[in-house]
């Protein structure tokens, strides 16, 4: 089994960031492609970020020059640095990743960007 465990969602102030964590535990090998995606009220979910294991990015363009994703390999873990936060990045993120042509998904982080 696999577990993907999200972490450094909160409340900030519009302009402000934030750092989300994904940590995968478990039978890991290797991971493929891990990315972030996000669920606002009343919408569908929707793909922020991706990065593939050998480091390559896509970003949906609402986000693109204001969140940065990464990755690190040695300790499977996924991370999205979101800067210059707008309202309408308010949503629940998750982290997906492929581990053994199987996709693994978290149980999601509440961002929550306000005044």
């Amino acid at each position: 089994q696999v577990q993907l465990v999200e972490s450094g969602g909160g409340l900030v102030q519009p302009g402000g960031s934030l750092r989300l964590s994904c940590a995968a535990s478990g039978s890991i090998f290797s991971i493929n492609a891990m990315g972030w995606y996000r669920q606002a009220p009343g919408k569908q979910r929707e793909l922020v970020a991706r990065i593939t294991s050998g480091g390559s990015t896509i970003y949906v363009e609402s986000v693109k020059g204001r969140f940065t994703i990464s990755r690190d390999n040695a300790k499977n873990t996924l991370f999205l640095q979101m800067n210059s936060l707008k309202p309408e990045d308010t949503a629940v993120y998750y982290c997906r990743a492929t581990i053994a042509e199987r996709l693994w998904w978290g149980q999601g982080t509440q961002v929550t960007v306000s005044s």
